[in-house]
């Protein structure tokens, strides 16, 4: 082996200084071979060496070569990676989709950095690999267009976060063959699917509840119903409305953080904040208070009391005052407070806060 490395070293070098793009094509070729046959037995010094060596010739071959190039390294476990990193920024999709759709060798991190800057081809590629972990369908989420969110709600190898469901759900509520395909997803949260029946059209309605089971049927249709004498109950544009539909899900069961989630996604604010004034059993204007004010680390109080995943606190902390952009350093020092935020000091605060709003009204 050693002797036809030195035999391929040299034709590499005569290839890149005199040789025509056929030449840097063979000669691509037969060190693609060469990995290909011996790549079991290789250590990670030799991956790096022709790894080295493609990367050089990937910037001086054309679009066929590769093509022909990703084709055969997408299904190698043991690829050269920044070879395969390289295939798949290439700005050609062609290039880039075999190794999009089914290397390895990309990382979480990969995969999230080409979702965030890179075409919406490259996104929808992604969208379909076996397996997606739930920081790069956020990111999927975050950017893609139609077609993405789609491909990704129809992968059952797609996992999401309880962002990613209510991103999901939120879409659902504009398209009706969106709401079917999310709403037969295996791993839809009960919460999730309670809010998406609600939401949706007579027609798709009548089909999820004739496929999901028999005991969950029974629960939606008791949601549905609940909701809709509440809501019912109270006059449009009435203030009391966003108490009534929240008063709704909660005698549902299905006031949670997903509910919480899906009303900021929405722009609800109102029902936003009565529903986390009733998951911390705190009157309606407390909750107004802190969640309006300037002050975003009083925000963080009744999430922690709430029990809000973070994710979920970063869509509050955004959205939650009209026209109003936080900037990424107060999120992330709103992150790093929010992990030290104990449940027992935000509780002890929060009713702190509370009781002076009640001494005030005296």
């Amino acid at each position: 082996m050693a002797t036809a490395q030195a035999s391929l070293i040299d034709e590499l070098e005569s290839a890149m200084q005199y040789g025509s793009s056929a030449d840097r094509n063979g000669t691509l070729r037969r060190i693609t071979d060469l990995f290909l046959r011996d790549a079991a037995r290789l250590t990670e010094e030799q991956i790096k060496l022709f790894d080295d060596v493609l990367c050089l010739l990937t910037t001086k071959i054309e679009k066929a070569a590769r093509i022909e190039l990703a084709k055969r390294l997408a299904a190698v476990n043991t690829a050269p990676v920044e070879t395969v990193r390289r295939l798949a920024r290439d700005d050609e999709i062609d290039v880039a989709i075999p190794v999009l759709i089914e290397s390895v060798r990309l990382s979480d991190l990969d995969l999230i950095e080409i979702a965030r800057t890179k075409s919406q081809a490259h996104l929808l590629a992604i969208s379909g690999r076996a397996q997606l972990e739930s920081p790069v369908t956020d990111a999927l989420l975050g950017r893609g267009d139609r077609g993405v969110v789609t491909k990704l709600a129809m992968n059952a190898g797609a996992h999401f976060s309880a962002s990613g469901f209510a991103f999901l759900v939120d879409k659902a509520e504009d398209y009706d063959d969106l709401a079917e395909i999310v709403g037969l997803r295996k791993d839809i949260p009960i919460g999730c699917l309670r809010n998406l029946v609600q939401q949706a059209t007579d027609a798709v309605r009548q089909k999820l509840l004739a496929q999901v089971p028999p005991h969950v049927r029974g629960e939606l249709t008791q949601a549905i119903a609940t909701v809709a004498k509440a809501i019912g109950s109270v006059a449009e544009g009435d203030p009391g409305r966003a108490e009534a539909y929240v008063d709704g899900l909660q005698a549902s069961g299905a006031l949670n953080e997903i509910a919480v989630l899906n009303c900021v996604m929405k722009g609800r604010r109102e029902e936003m904040i009565v529903a986390m004034a009733r998951l911390c059993a705190t009157p309606v204007r407390t909750m107004s208070d802190l969640l309006t004010g300037h002050r975003n680390d009083t925000v963080l109080i009744p999430c922690k009391v709430a029990n809000l995943s973070w994710p979920t606190v970063e869509a509050v902390l955004r959205h939650r005052l009209p026209r109003q952009t936080v900037s990424e350093g107060i999120i992330e020092l709103a992150r790093a407070d929010y992990a030290r935020l104990s449940l027992m000091t935000a509780e002890r605060m929060l009713r702190y806060m509370q009781s002076r709003d009640g001494q005030a009204k005296r």
